[in-house]
């Protein structure tokens, strides 16, 4: 089970307002910025992201290879996907696989793609037998 990831983007607010409107529809709707003053030397600022009072997804600004990531957000619902597609793509996305069943991994398993402003790969995703 995955606590958490920190990304490396080029342009934290840039990254801060698409990640703010595209994580809503998965009802990730909790932010917090860490002080990296607060943590050991050389721990970065951190612009957090979470549901329910846990943080789990974390920006901070840094170097970025775009191919070097892939992130599947869970998503309750194919409407959710829906949504979370159409606001990333409303929000500066690429698309990258529009809504719809991936019948190479099951029949149930519906998802979309596209990728943020830096060029990572993200992925939101409802598997009917996981819920």
């Amino acid at each position: 089970m995955l606590d958490h990831i920190f990304l490396s983007v080029s342009d934290i607010a840039r990254s801060i307002t698409f990640y703010t409107a595209v994580l809503v529809p998965l009802g990730i709707t909790d932010r917090l910025d860490y002080d990296g003053r607060d943590g050991p030397p050389g721990h970065p600022d951190l612009k957090g992201f979470g549901a329910n009072g846990r943080m789990f997804f974390w920006l901070r600004e840094g170097p970025v290879d775009g191919r070097a990531v892939h992130v599947g957000f869970v998503a309750a619902s194919e409407a959710e996907v829906d949504a979370a597609h159409a606001t990333a793509m409303a929000a500066g996305a690429t698309d990258n696989g529009p809504p719809g069943a991936r019948l190479h991994y099951d029949p149930r398993y519906y998802a979309a793609n596209v990728l943020d402003p830096d060029g990572y790969s993200l992925e939101f995703v409802y598997k009917s037998w996981q819920h």
